[in-house]
C-alpha cells in the first residue's frame, strides 16, 4: 500500500429499500451515481447489517463493533451507554492528521458527531434538517422557499404523533422528520434534505481545496433518506410508472410456519393492534404507488451522492479519495404480506444493503464480489487505508485483505458467514440471531420474560428458521423442521454458537 493516506468519504443513506426490489424483473430503482461507482471500484452484492435497526448499526459504523459489544441496542440515546467505549472511527482519524467533518442524520449515541470532534452539520438524535437554522438559511441564501409537500399517503404509527393529512402545503416541523407518508415535493429540488446536505458537502470541498494545507480529510456524510417520509420531487416520481412495478415476490406470504416476530405491525392501515392484516388491506395497486414513491427517494438520494462525486471530480480530488457508498440497513416495505416498517424479524429485505468502495489506484475497478461483509467492516477498512487501527478489540475486518493484490496469501481465509443480531423494537421484548452462508440463513429468537409485556412472554411454537436462498429467494418456505435439512440446521446452530462464543456475545439462545 502506498504510504500517501487518502482523504476518505463514507456516504450513508438511510433505511434503504434494496433486497431483490426490482433485481428479478421489472423495473430497478435507478442509482446512476451508486452504479458509476460500481463500474470504478467494486461491488460486494452479499452485504448485511449488523443490525437492522437505526443506532445500533450506525454505532457499529464508528466503532467496528457488532451492538452487543459496543452496547447501543435500542434506539434511545438515553438506554444507551459509552462505557464500553474503547476507541471511535472520529478519534483514530484525528490521530493520523485527518480533519473530520460530518453532515447529516446522527442517531448514533448521546449528543451529536460535534463532540467526537468533527465540525460540519450534526444535530441529536433523529433529528430533523428542515427546521434548523443551517437549512433555512441555506434557503435564503439561494432565494429559495424552505420545503413544502403535496402529501398523498398517510400511514399512522401510533407511537408517533406525527400525522399530517392528505393534501398540499405540508411542511414537517416536528423535532425528527418521522411522518409515515408520501407526497411530492412543491419547492425545487435544491430544497430536499439530501441536496441541502450535499450542497454543505461540496461547499466545504471547495473550501478545502482551496486551502490546500495537505492534511486528508474524512467526510461522513449521512443522508435522512430514503427512510420514510418518501417525500421526493416530481422529477424523480415521474420517472416511474406505477402501473409497471411487479408485485413484489413476497407480499402474499400469510406468515405461516414463520416465528412470531414476523407478525408485528405497529402502522396503520397496515396492522391492528400491533398485528400485521393477512391479506393487506390495501390492493397491489395502491402498493404500487407507494413503491413509485421508494423508487424516486432511491433515486434522488442517489442524485444527491452524485453532486458530491461530480464535486470531487471537478475539484481534481476524486483520485486521492477513497469513497464508501452504503446504507445503515434495510426497509422491508411492501413484503411478507404487507409490512410497512421493519421490527425485530431478521428478513433480507431489513438485513441486506448495498455496498460500494471506489479508490483509484488501489481498488481495481469493475469488481463484483460475493464474499460476505457487514457494515461491521468499512470503519475497520477505512482506519486500515488511513494506515492505523483501533485500540481495542473489533469484530470487524478490513475488506482491504482481499481487494489488494499485494495482500494476496497473505492473510486468513476470508468469513464463510455473517452474523446479524436484533435486541427489539419498539419495547418487543425479543432477542434474535441470523447466520447467513452462501446458501443459508438461519436465525433464532427467544422472548424475554419481562412482566410489562406479557402478551409477548408466552413461547410461540416455533422460534427457529431455516432459509434456502438460492432456492427460496422470497424467504417463504421456513425448512428448520425439514428432515432433508436436519443436518444443516445442526450445523449452522453450532456455527452460530461458536460465533457467540468468539465474540463474547452474552445471549443466550437456548
Amino acid at each position: 500500500m502506498s504510504d500517501q493516506r487518502p482523504n476518505i468519504i463514507f456516504l450513508v443513506n438511510d433505511n434503504q429499500a434494496y433486497y431483490r426490489y426490482g433485481w428479478d424483473d421489472g423495473i430497478v430503482p435507478a442509482r446512476p451515481h451508486f452504479d458509476r461507482l460500481v463500474r470504478e471500484g467494486v461491488n460486494f452484492e452479499r452485504a448485511y447489517t449488523a443490525c437492522p435497526l437505526c443506532t445500533p448499526a450506525r454505532r457499529t459504523m464508528i466503532t467496528g463493533l457488532f451492538p452487543h459489544n459496543h452496547g447501543f441496542l435500542t434506539l434511545e440515546e438515553d438506554e444507551n451507554s459509552t462505557e464500553h467505549d474503547e476507541g471511535i472511527l472520529f478519534d483514530m482519524l484525528a490521530e493520523q492528521g485527518y480533519r473530520n467533518y460530518y453532515y447529516g442524520k446522527w442517531h448514533t449515541g448521546p449528543g451529536t458527531a460535534h463532540d467526537y470532534g468533527c465540525t460540519g452539520f450534526s444535530y441529536p438524535g433523529f433529528g430533523n434538517p428542515y427546521i434548523t437554522p443551517e437549512y433555512k438559511a441555506y434557503c435564503e441564501a439561494r432565494g429559495m422557499e424552505v420545503a413544502s409537500f403535496n402529501v398523498e399517503h398517510v400511514v399512522w404509527e401510533p407511537v408517533a404523533p406525527d400525522k399530517p393529512d392528505p393534501g398540499p402545503g405540508y411542511r414537517c416541523e416536528m423535532d425528527h422528520l418521522h411522518p409515515h407518508v408520501t407526497g411530492l415535493l412543491e419547492t425545487p429540488a435544491d430544497t430536499h434534505e439530501s441536496f441541502f446536505i450535499a450542497n454543505l458537502v461540496c461547499e466545504k470541498l471547495r473550501e478545502l481545496a482551496a486551502s490546500d494545507d495537505g492534511r486528508p480529510f474524512f467526510f461522513h456524510v449521512d443522508f435522512w433518506g430514503p427512510h420514510v417520509p418518501y417525500l421526493v420531487s416530481p422529477e424523480y416520481f415521474m420517472m416511474y410508472k406505477p402501473e409497471q412495478i411487479e408485485e413484489y415476490g413476497s407480499f402474499r406470504d400469510d406468515l405461516s410456519g414463520k416465528p412470531e416476530v414476523w407478525h408485528k405491525e405497529m402502522n396503520v392501515p397496515m396492522g391492528r393492534d400491533n398485528r400485521l392484516i393477512i391479506p393487506s388491506p390495501l390492493p397491489w395497486g395502491e402498493w404500487q404507488r407507494i413503491m413509485a414513491y421508494v423508487y424516486a427517494h432511491v433515486t434522488q438520494v442517489d442524485a444527491a451522492g452524485g453532486i458530491i462525486l461530480d464535486e470531487l471530480d471537478r475539484l481534481g480530488l476524486a483520485e486521492d479519495t477513497l469513497v464508501v457508498w452504503t446504507t445503515d440497513h434495510g426497509d422491508p416495505i411492501g413484503s411478507h404480506g404487507g409490512h410497512w416498517a421493519k421490527e425485530a424479524f431478521l428478513s433480507e429485505e431489513v438485513l441486506a444493503i448495498p455496498a460500494v468502495m471506489r479508490w483509484p489506484g488501489h481498488i481495481a475497478p469493475g469488481q463484483v464480489r460475493q464474499d460476505l461483509i457487514s457494515n461491521v467492516d468499512f470503519p475497520v477498512t477505512m482506519l486500515d487505508a488511513a494506515g492505523t487501527s483501533f485500540t481495542g478489540p473489533v469484530d470487524g475486518c478490513s475488506l482491504l485483505d482481499i481487494l489488494l493484490a499485494e495482500r494476496a496469501g497473505e492473510t486468513e481465509p476470508w468469513r464463510e458467514g455473517i452474523v446479524c443480531e436484533t435486541h427489539g423494537h419498539h419495547g418487543e421484548p425479543v432477542v434474535g440471531r441470523a447466520l447467513v452462508t452462501d446458501r443459508y440463513k438461519y436465525a433464532t429468537y427467544k422472548y424475554l420474560d419481562i412482566p410489562d409485556y406479557a402478551d409477548f412472554t408466552s413461547t410461540p411454537e416455533r422460534m427457529e428458521e431455516l432459509y434456502d436462498l438460492q432456492g427460496d429467494p422470497y424467504q417463504l418456505h421456513n425448512l428448520v423442521d425439514d428432515a432433508a435439512h436436519r443436518d444443516v440446521v445442526a450445523d449452522l446452530r453450532a456455527r452460530l454458537s461458536a460465533w457467540q462464543g468468539r465474540t463474547a456475545d452474552p445471549v443466550s439462545l437456548d
